[in-house]
Order: structure tokens, then sequence, then C-alpha cells
């Protein structure tokens, strides 16, 4: 609860240089593009069908005995001694008739809101690592302070819609409760939308209801407009533990959004072909969707996807390969098809912020782009497979995407941009820099990239020589020194704290 403190409005503004780094301004980012369609609809049904062959005849095992007993009220075949449940497509079309096309998350800042469906795309924290890297301090696990600087960046890059679920988790504290430290963390450091942990009823309840008192609302009043998400990963093959299920009932029960995801490593957790890890995914995702609607029709739920490969020579996972780019679009297909919002994924299995970091996430970023993902879950300091959460892979995330939604602004085409005044003032063989055309947009024409460095060589040797990885070292430890805490009223703090302080003793040494 109490995170690391640093100095913060005025008594800062000494210590930043003279020029702040260049982001983009907050606003929602839409896609205006057709999405790409790697499959044709024929395919599509053909995925569908074999998903339904699975739900109808081999069924899901789910790990809850309430989950089983929903099921079983609404006619599934449940066989409680193997816990495994087959649904009909019956039931699936009916679950799919009260889902929402799209919804919206409001965190305790209001401009901050998160819309999910449509064409509106968002850019989360990564979320999960056990361990922490950068380039001054190395790897290590991870810890509080760590965390909070890491959700410090997030809260001051605007590209960062939303906060995922412990950016690296705080080992230091014990397993049972550090969630509320998080969510505390999380309330207090940024003003956005977060993911709260669906390990379990408790831990889900908790961030609940500390979003609704940052909000000053009630549960009730929550349950209508909700704040926080999860996503609810399921045990791929065919496998809902007890824990996720639980999860997912609770934050459904209490109104809030749930991303059911499948993680399905091709050649691991699923068929070595995409078309049969499709298949299965789909048959997961729409398992879970079910299970959201027979304990609240209505509830706000997200088609979520994770589709990748393993290295076949020594099983390791891989990301950001043509296969789980392919799988991005597709399941965005497959997501359309179904008039559910979206949620996927980029990643890099490379140990270090380089090259190969970059390109993986990259090529795994178009396809969750060019697939029309609502929520791109992990999109910002993604390293090692997930295992890590990076300092300066974080910055290298955050000009990929701020890349990403200066690409997705329209062209615009009309007389001042067709400039065909100024190409006629322009002698031939001349140049555009000092025509009044050139120079009333010179500021604003083009993105301003805040990691790229455009020098000649000279300039950057004498400059220091420094690589990407390198001045992005330099920039999240400005970013810090630029970040400024959002305000929150001093009761509400105070209700806060005092949840945490009761809820620890509540829990003790048990489960939340």
């Amino acid at each position: 609860m109490t995170e690391p403190r640093r100095k913060r409005g005025a008594e800062r503004t000494s210590n930043r240089g003279l020029s702040t780094i260049p982001q983009l301004p907050l606003r929602r980012v839409t896609n205006p593009y057709p999405p790409m369609a790697l499959l044709s609809a024929d395919q599509i049904e053909a995925i569908h069908q074999a998903s339904m062959h699975i739900l109808e005849n081999f069924g899901i095992e789910v790990m809850s005995k309430r989950a089983l007993a929903l099921f079983e009220r609404a006619g599934a075949k449940v066989d409680h001694s193997s816990m495994n449940v087959r649904v009909d497509r019956g039931m699936v079309d009916g679950a799919l008739k009260t889902t929402r096309a799209s919804y919206t998350l409001r965190p305790r800042n209001p401009a901050r809101a998160i819309h999910l469906g449509g064409n509106t795309i968002n850019f989360t924290l990564v979320a999960g690592p056990p361990n922490v890297h950068d380039m001054e301090r190395g790897r290590r696990a991870g810890n509080l302070a760590d965390y909070c600087d890491l959700i410090r960046l997030a809260q001051h890059f605007n590209c960062i819609h939303m906060l995922g679920n412990q950016v690296c988790a705080p080992i230091e504290l014990p397993a049972n409760s550090r969630h509320l430290d998080t969510y505390f963390a999380n309330l207090t450091l940024t003003d956005k939308c977060f993911h709260v942990s669906a390990i379990g009823r408790g831990r889900a309840l908790d961030g609940i209801e500390m979003m609704a008192i940052a909000r000053g609302l009630t549960l009730e009043q929550l349950g209508e407009d909700p704040g926080v998400t999860t996503i609810i990963s399921v045990n791929s093959p065919r496998r809902f533990d007890e824990m996720m299920a639980e999860g997912l009932m609770a934050m459904v029960e209490f109104g809030q959004s749930v991303a059911v995801t499948p993680f399905t490593l091709m050649g691991a957790m699923s068929p070595v072909t995409l078309a049969g890890a499709l298949a299965q995914q789909n048959a997961e995702a729409l398992f879970g969707i079910v299970l959201t609607q027979l304990v609240r029709p209505g509830a706000p739920v997200m088609y979520g996807a994770f589709t990748s490969n393993v290295d076949m020579k020594s099983g390791a996972p891989a990301f950001g390969t043509p296969e789980n780019t392919k799988a991005n679009i597709a399941s965005g297909q497959l997501a359309r098809r179904y008039n559910l919002p979206y949620r996927t994924t980029p990643g890099s299995a490379s140990n270090a912020a380089d090259a190969q970091g970059a390109y993986e996430t990259l090529m795994a970023l178009w396809g969750a782009v060019l697939g029309h993902g609502n929520l791109v879950y992990h999109a910002a300091g993604w390293q090692e497979g997930g295992l890590t959460a990076s300092f300066e892979k974080l910055i290298i995330d955050v000009e990929m995407v701020q890349h990403m939604m200066e690409f997705l602004r329209p062209i615009v085409v009309d007389e001042g941009e067709l400039a065909v005044e100024a190409l006629g003032a322009v002698p031939t063989g001349g140049h555009f820099f000092g025509e009044p055309h050139t120079l009333e947009r010179y500021a604003t024409a083009f993105y301003q990239p805040m990691l790229s460095n455009w020098q000649n060589y000279e300039a950057w040797q004498e400059a220091g020589a420094l690589d990407a990885t390198a001045r992005a070292t330099r920039l999240w430890k400005k970013a810090l020194e630029e970040y400024v805490q959002p305000a929150m009223d001093p009761g509400v703090r105070e209700a806060l704290e005092a949840y945490v302080a009761r809820r620890k003793e509540a829990i003790g040494q048990g489960e939340p």
C-alpha cells in the first residue's frame, strides 16, 4: 500500500530539461481502414463448425462446481465425475444473442475512458512478468518500487490507454495480498483503467470494490457502468481451472468486463496446424463467453485470442512469428463473426530489448492492427516471452505504438493538402523549404519520433554514438522526471487505505 514516493508537481519542474519528450496527445484511437481478411467466408464457417463439433462431442473440463451447476441448469451435458461439459450450438447461439458488440470502461478520470468494440483500438502495458529489467541494473525479480515506476511510465505516455495485471510481480510482498498493493498503486499513481487479477473470486472482488471507492460509486452503480476488466486464461487444451472460473463468475456477477483468452501454442497446447489451433481457440473462447451470459445476460465480454507457435526443436514458445501474425488477423475475423470486441497481443521471445525484440513485436503488432483488435494487450514492455518487463522495451514499444497511431490517421485530400498553388510557385528544380505552404505546416507536418535518431553519422558519433536501446534508457529516466501524479481527493485515498488495511487483516495467512 505504501508505494515508493517521488517528488512531484512544482518541486520537480526544476529538474526537467528545457524540452519534454515528444509524444502524441491523449485521444481516442480509431482504425478507419477495412480489416484485413486472410480467411474466406467459407473458411470461417468451417472453423466455426469444427468448434461446434469440439463443444458438442469432446466438451470442456470445468473445475468449478458452481460453474458446472450453471451449465447443467441451462441444459448442457455435464459429467460431474470428469467435470466435462458439452454444450450444443443452440446454447452458443443463445448466449451470443445477449452479448454486446461494444461497451465502455470508465476509470476515475472520465477522460481516460476505454471504448471497446467497433473500430476503436486501445493499447495496454505488459502484464504478469515475474521479472524486470533495465540496462543499468540488469535483470531482477519483480518488486514494488519497479512496479510503481513502470506504471508511472504508463501514466506519462498517452498512447498507453490501460494497465495490465501486475506489470511485474512484487514478489517481496505476500502472494495472497500483494494484489491490494498493486491495485492501490494503480489507483493512486495513475487515473487509467486497469486489469484486475481473476485468480479466484476474492482478488477480483477487491479490484471491483477499490475501483468503486475511487469513483465514488456503489457496487450496483459500478455494475451498470463498468471500470475494470480481466483476462480469463483458458488452460488449453479444453480446461477452465477452478480459480479462473470463479474469477470469471465474480467479475460478471458485478457487471465488469472479461476477455476470455485461450493460450494456444501450436504444437504444444493446440494442434500444430493453424486451422486446428484456431478451431480449438474458438471453441474454448465461445465456451467461456457462454458462461458469462449464463451468469449475467448482457455482461460485457471480449473475444480473446493468443495463438502462436513453439520452436519445434526445443519446445520453447515463439512470438511475433508469421504464424502468430496470421492468427492475430484471422482471430479478428472470428470475433467479428460473433459481433464481439476483440482482444489480441503483440509479443516477442527475445531476451533483450534488441532488433529481434523490435521486429518480432512489430510483426505481431501489424497483425493486431490489420485484424482490427480493440484491446491490444501487452503492447508495451513485453520481453523474454512475457517473463520480463523491460524499461527499455517499454520505450521502444511506445515508439512503435505511436507510429501505428499516426499510420491510422486518414490521408486528407482537400485544396490545402493538394498544394497546387505551392507546386506552381516553386520553379522546376527548386525546393519547398521556404515556400509559405511549408512554413505554415512545418512544425506539425510529420510525426516527431521520440526515440529515432536522424543525425548524420558524424553528428551521431559526436553525440555519443548511442543506439536505440541506449537512447531508450535515457528516455525512460527522463519520462520518470516528467511524470506528474494525478490528483486524488484525500478522502478517497483514505478510504482506499482503510479498505486495504481491512482486507489484509481479514485475509491473514489465507486466500483472499
